[in-house]
């Protein structure tokens, strides 16, 4: 027979360990990740995967944060041209104007200068091979897309897009901008 005692200290030991497990798998460790000349730090439960087209340096599924609601695709791509009010107004007319809601900031990293534009809405998302521009419209969606402007190495604009459901891309909102070290608390307004 187990002393009443022991019994409730084992069980005080396990709920501890349990909860700091849990803990931990809150906030999971992050994994660095070279792409080009980028340096990238994502958390360890983002899964990489082989880029889908010689586009892409890298991308990574976003695992959702509940079931019921699918993952998300980030995609790092560059070095690419083409202005920043160029690459905004692409990124813009991916969505259907009904609804849509923008955000757009800049911040600095030790990476380079970044815009970061943070849209919500129907997202018209690519189906098949890019050369295809097929499409279908997704209600509920959220991207968040980076221009990252990288002096070190062949410098140039990299770009990062966190694209998926609204409350999946809120689950990653702080980790893209960690990932290449940005800071939400030192961004400013942008403006075209």
């Amino acid at each position: 027979m187990i002393n009443r005692k022991r019994f409730s200290y084992l069980c005080l030991i396990l709920v501890g360990v349990a909860s700091s497990s849990l803990l931990a798998d809150d906030k999971p460790a992050a994994k660095e990740v070279k792409a080009s000349d980028l340096t990238l730090k994502v958390p360890a439960n983002w899964k990489q995967q082989q880029p889908s087209n010689n586009l892409r340096l890298a991308q990574f599924e976003i695992p959702a944060p509940k079931e019921g609601v699918e993952a998300a695709e980030l995609v790092i791509s560059g070095p690419f041209g083409g202005s920043a009010a160029q690459n905004i107004q692409r990124w813009v007319g991916q969505f259907a104007p009904e609804g849509r809601e923008a955000k757009m900031t800049e911040g600095e990293s030790k990476q380079g200068k970044y815009i970061l534009v943070d849209m919500t809405g129907t997202y018209n998302r690519s189906v098949g091979p890019p050369f295809r521009r097929q499409t279908e419209a997704v209600k509920g969606y959220r991207v968040i897309n980076v221009m990252l402007s990288v002096t070190e190495g062949r410098g140039g604009n990299y770009f990062l897009k966190l694209a998926g459901p609204e409350e999946t891309v809120k689950s990653a909102e702080n980790q893209i901008r960690s990932s290449f070290g940005g800071d939400a608390a030192k961004e400013s307004v942008y403006e075209l």
